[in-house]
C-alpha cells in the first residue's frame, strides 16, 4: 500500500506520476477490501460512500488523500485501468510461451537430436556411404572396366583364331558380354571375359587326340537306337593331351542334348568297323597302340579327326 506523508495536488496541475501510484494504491487497497467493495459498489450512493470509507482508511495509516486522487482510484478500478488481463491465446502468444519455456524443453529435445544427428552419421558411414561406393564402383566396373576387359580379351583371341568356327565364337561371347554390361549383370560379363580368355589360352595350345587307354576305364561304348534295338551308335572316348601327355579341355557339343560344356574326355562317334578295331587293338595286352585319332591344332577350338567319324559326340555314358 502507500507510503508515509502527506499528499497535496494543485486542481488545474498536471498528473504527477506520485498521482498515479497514489491512484495505483487506491486500486490495490480495494482489490484487497473485497467485502467492503461488494457491500459498497452495490448501493446507490457507492462511489461517494467508498471515498468516505478510502478516506478513512489512509486516515487510520497517517495518510491524507485528495478527494479527487480517491475519485480517480475508484475510477480506475471501474474501468480496470491497472487489472492485468491476460493475451487471447493466439498463435504468436503460443509460439512465445513455448520459447518462454525452452529451459523445460530444450535439453531433452537437444539430446533426441543430438541422438538422431549420432545415428545418422553412424548410419551414413556404417551402411549408407559404403552401399553408395558399391555402387559407383559396379558402375564403373560395367561402363568401363567390364567393356575394356571384353574388347581387349576379344582382341587377344582373335589375334591367334585361325579358323571362322573360332572367330565365329569369339564374336558370339563378346557381344554376349557387351549385352550382359548393358543389362546392369556384371556377373555375366565378368563370365564372358572369362570365357574369351578360356579361348585364348585353348587357341595357342597344340593338342592330340587319342583314345583313352587305362585299363580302368572305358576306350569305347555303344548306344541303342531307341526307335530300333538292332541298330547301335559306337562311340571312341577320347580326350586332348599336350606333348607331355597332361590333358587339357575342350569345348565340346553333345548330340543328344545339345549342351556344349568344356571337358577332358568325350564319346566321339565312329562307324562299327572303326570302333571294332580299336576293341581289338587293346584286347590283347589291355594298351592302344594306335591311340592317336586326330588333333587340335593352334588357332582352332574344336578337334579334327585322322580317323573316319559320324560327326557327333556325347559327354556322358
Amino acid at each position: 500500500m502507500g507510503g508515509a506523508g502527506v499528499i497535496s495536488t494543485a486542481k488545474d496541475e498536471p498528473k504527477k506520476l506520485d498521482d498515479v501510484m497514489l491512484a495505483m494504491d487506491i486500486v490495490d487497497t480495494l482489490r484487497h477490501r473485497e467485502k467492503l467493495i461488494d457491500r459498497e459498489l452495490s448501493t446507490e450512493a457507492r462511489e461517494g460512500k467508498l471515498i468516505a470509507r478510502l478516506k478513512e482508511i489512509y486516515a487510520a495509516q497517517g495518510i491524507n488523500v485528495p478527494e479527487r486522487i480517491l475519485a480517480d482510484g475508484v475510477k480506475a478500478l471501474e474501468e480496470k485501468r491497472f487489472a492485468y488481463a491476460p493475451p487471447r491465446n493466439t498463435l504468436s502468444v503460443s509460439l512465445a510461451k513455448f520459447y518462454i519455456g525452452r529451459d523445460r524443453w530444450l535439453p531433452p529435445v537437444a539430446v533426441i537430436l543430438g541422438i538422431a544427428a549420432f545415428a545418422t552419421a553412424i548410419w551414413e558411414l556404417g551402411f549408407e556411404a559404403p552401399r553408395e561406393a558399391k555402387a559407383r564402383a559396379v558402375e564403373v566396373e560395367l561402363t568401363q572396366t567390364l567393356p575394356a576387359a571384353l574388347t581387349d580379351a576379344r582382341n587377344a583371341a582373335l589375334a591367334l583364331a585361325e579358323t571362322d568356327q573360332a572367330r565365329a565364337r569369339i564374336a558370339s561371347a563378346y557381344q554376349e558380354g557387351v549385352a550382359a554390361a548393358e543389362g546392369a549383370d556384371a556377373g555375366a560379363a565378368r563370365a564372358a571375359v572369362d570365357d574369351l580368355n578360356t579361348m585364348r589360352g585353348t587357341l595357342a595350345k597344340e593338342l592330340n587326340i587319342r583314345v583313352v587307354s587305362n585299363p580302368e576305364e572305358y576306350s569305347g561304348v555303344f548306344r541303342v537306337h531307341d526307335d530300333d534295338p538292332n541298330v547301335r551308335n559306337y562311340y571312341l572316348i577320347v580326350e586332348a593331351v599336350d606333348a607331355r601327355g597332361q590333358t587339357h579341355r575342350l569345348e565340346i557339343a553333345s548330340e543328344e542334348d545339345r549342351a556344349v560344356r568344356r571337358v577332358d574326355k568325350w564319346g566321339v562317334r565312329v562307324p562299327e568297323g572303326v570302333f571294332n578295331r580299336i576293341a581289338a587293338d587293346k584286347q590283347d595286352d589291355q594298351i592302344i597302340q594306335n591311340a592317336m585319332v586326330g588333333a587340335k591344332p593352334q588357332g582352332a577350338l574344336a578337334p579334327t579327326y585322322t580317323i573316319e567319324t559320324a560327326g557327333g559326340s556325347i559327354l556322358e555314358w
